[in-house]
């Protein structure tokens, strides 16, 4: 512990992490600098400046990522058409790489010995922000307070609290939700509480970017997004940055009760957790992002991504963001995106998105090839009778030694 001089920690202002403040500096007699970013969290951070600086903080780091989030990090992951387990769009998940990213710049800037986070020895995010501080400097050290102290609930950190006169505010701490939440610009997360029971419906009164699709308007709403690279670049064609996309599509969608779900996922450390999710930009953001590579994209080009998509997801799941598989994988993907370019018009409406017309210049559909009516010779239908032996020949010739499929 000696050889621990500063340390940065991710700081959010809130009773976990300002515990870790004064843990840290009373554990390892070090020198704490604090990073609080802003990734759309929908919480006003600057706040989390005060209280730092009343805990004797120095060097303190308020920095705005929300653009850099989306842009290098959510589309990236979109233009995979990523989905862990077939259901969740892995917005926690994605921010993890972007914070240690900027908690290593940080600690190379205040020559600091050793990053820290909140993150419990339970979840995934230790895995995710710890190997991402490794994969960019080797030599770290990290400090995870809750795999060391010995305080195991909220009373025991308020305690905590009170007996070392750490400011926070404990009428706020007895009003906040029973729930574990995370929120950034693609998602807000519930675990805990009543969601530990698989069998028990969440509550109406949880969800905070929603109306239920029962609440939601009679009248649907329809948007056209217009992609480029495989990027959306504006919409109803108003030109907007990445950030900016996706604030508006969480507006419009959660408005039309889209991105609810509830899932139970296999975390990386063995245990199963159920938790509940709204996205609802992303998944239009996914409805979108097909729709458009169905027009543009060659058919194997399309099923091999579908077939690398669950190693995609899984590498961002478990916090391998930073690998040189992810980044090789990726450098496949963001070549197939530059022919998906157009505009896709979506229909929203009780919850529900679909495709209500698509275009593009890369269009690989051919009307005179696809039509029912007279192709005028475009395709020669007579063809399809050697293509068919040919493909036959295998089975034909098995069935012909008695190998019949029963």
């Amino acid at each position: 512990m000696s050889d621990v001089n500063k340390v940065v920690l991710a700081y959010s202002g809130g009773l976990d992490t300002s515990v870790i403040v004064r843990w840290l500096q009373d554990t390892y007699n070090c020198e704490v600098v604090t990073f609080t970013a802003d990734i759309g969290q929908g919480e006003e951070v600057e706040p989390a400046r005060a209280k730092a600086e009343a805990m004797g903080i120095k060097e303190i780091y308020i920095d705005d990522l929300r653009e850099e989030f989306v842009r290098d990090f959510v589309f990236p992951m979109f233009r995979a058409n990523t989905v862990y387990e077939g259901e969740y769009l892995l917005g926690t998940s994605i921010a993890r790489p972007l914070i240690a990213k900027r908690l290593i710049e940080i600690a190379n800037e205040t020559n600091a010995d050793a990053i820290s986070h909140g993150a419990t020895g339970k979840g995934n995010d230790q895995v995710r922000f710890e190997l991402g501080a490794y994969a960019l400097k080797p030599g770290i050290q990290v400090i995870a307070p809750w795999r060391e102290w010995d305080l195991s609930s909220r009373e025991s950190l308020m305690a905590y609290c009170a007996e070392r006169d750490i400011p926070v505010d404990f009428a706020a701490q007895s009003k906040k939700s029973p729930y574990s939440m995370d929120a950034n610009l693609l998602h807000i997360s519930y675990e805990g509480d009543i969601l530990e029971d698989p069998w028990a419906e969440p509550e109406d009164d949880m969800w905070r970017w929603s109306v239920s699709p029962e609440a939601a308007p009679d009248q649907a709403t329809y948007i056209e997004l217009e992609y480029k690279c495989g990027d959306i670049v504006a919409i109803d064609g108003e030109p907007m940055s990445p950030a900016t996309v996706l604030e508006y599509l969480n507006k419009v969608g959660g408005a039309n009760g889209i991105g609810r779900d509830d899932i139970v996922e296999n975390r990386y450390v063995g245990m199963k957790s159920r938790g509940c999710y709204e996205t609802p930009g992303g998944t239009i953001m996914l409805r979108g992002h097909r729709a458009m590579e169905s027009l543009t994209l060659d058919r194997e080009v399309t099923h091999l991504k579908d077939e690398l998509m669950p190693r995609y997801a899984q590498m961002i799941y478990n916090g391998y963001w930073w690998s040189p598989e992810r980044k090789m994988m990726q450098a496949m993907i963001d070549e197939s995106q530059k022919v998906v370019n157009g505009v896709v018009r979506l229909k929203l409406y009780k919850g529900n998105v679909s495709v209500a017309g698509r275009k593009s210049e890369d269009s690989l559909f051919d009307e005179s090839i696809a039509t029912f009516e007279d192709d005028a010779g475009a395709y020669d239908q007579a063809d399809a009778e050697g293509f068919i032996k040919l493909n036959a020949l295998r089975l034909r010739i098995a069935a012909g030694k008695g190998r019949i499929q029963s």
